[in-house]
């Protein structure tokens, strides 16, 4: 069936008319660009940790999250900030599953994507009503996760990244060479092709050069200047600035709940530059900034 309800912002470029995304049994029209909320069921994330640590709390969040304009959830049960203890899948399983399907129940307008770098989790969450997989090592840490897409149909985003949980959000990584925005191009179409080698079809697939993970701000700041070198791949192209160390560094806000005003602005710049997706922790100052755009 094709998604009929939910918000659009922004303007069509040319590229991206007939822009869709297949999630299972759903088609999400991409022509004109979507949100997608951040709900961490986690104590530790590194903005909001412990903000939506309950299945309560994360659907009160969901139920905002869906009246202020998302089309998306993105539940995560493991933080990535830089230090990051790694998660059992057990534990992660049983932060994200009660919520999966307690907002599948009350807030069942969005769309769920399982923020996951691993299969065995993905996979209970597709069972329990998720329709995407956010994998931000696109399939580093485990290449099950490719399969379970394969299988279940369920849209997939592959997020560039360098490291492991603890690492990936640093700097630790961060040697690019002359034209770092090449050299992660190169590596997101090395993911592509492991993933299509899996099975994974092509409509299935949305990209996310990882601003923020294993690269310094200005090389952050330089990825979303060229953001059209990662329209051009030809897959839809998912952006995540939101709270960002880099955000807080052009801003000068140093508390990272404070940066709604700034990552707000770069989702626009983002969709401006040919982003079809937007993922933040705040929703309705996202949606604003879409408006003006989709004005403009």
């Amino acid at each position: 069936m094709n998604l009929r309800d939910g918000p659009q912002h922004g303007p069509t470029p040319p590229a991206a008319e007939a822009a869709r995304w297949r999630l299972r049994d759903v088609e999400l029209d991409l022509a004109t660009p979507r949100i997608m909320a951040i709900c961490n069921v986690t104590p530790d994330s590194f903005s909001d940790g412990g903000e939506h640590y309950s299945v309560a709390l994360a659907l009160k969040f969901a139920e905002a999250a869906a009246r202020d304009g998302a089309s998306i959830l993105d539940i995560g049960g493991e933080s990535t900030r830089p230090g990051a203890t790694p998660v059992h899948a057990d534990r992660e399983l049983a932060r994200v599953i009660p919520v999966i399907e307690a907002v599948r129940e009350r807030v069942p307008q969005l769309l769920i994507s399982i923020d996951t770098m691993k299969s065995v989790v993905a996979q209970a969450a597709l069972d329990a009503g998720a329709h995407i997989i956010n994998d931000v090592s696109a399939g580093r840490v485990d290449a099950k996760i490719f399969e379970v897409a394969f299988r279940t149909g369920a849209g997939l985003v592959l997020m560039h990244s360098r490291g492991g949980v603890r690492d990936m959000a640093s700097y630790a990584h961060a040697d690019y060479g002359d034209d770092p925005v090449g050299a992660i191009c190169d590596e997101v179409i090395d993911r592509i092709t492991l993933a299509r080698a899996a099975g994974v079809a092509a409509d299935q697939i949305v990209i996310d050069p990882g601003l923020g993970f294993s690269k310094t701000s200005a090389q952050s700041i330089a990825l979303l200047r060229a953001l059209h070198r990662f329209v051009d791949i030809g897959r839809p192209v998912l952006v995540g600035v939101s709270r960002k160390r880099f955000i807080g560094e052009i801003t000068g806000v140093t508390v990272p709940a404070l940066r709604a005003t700034g990552s707000a602005m770069a989702h626009a710049v983002a969709v401006m530059r040919g982003a079809r997706v937007v993922r933040t922790h705040d929703v309705a100052a996202t949606r604003e900034a879409l408006s003006i755009v989709a004005a403009l």
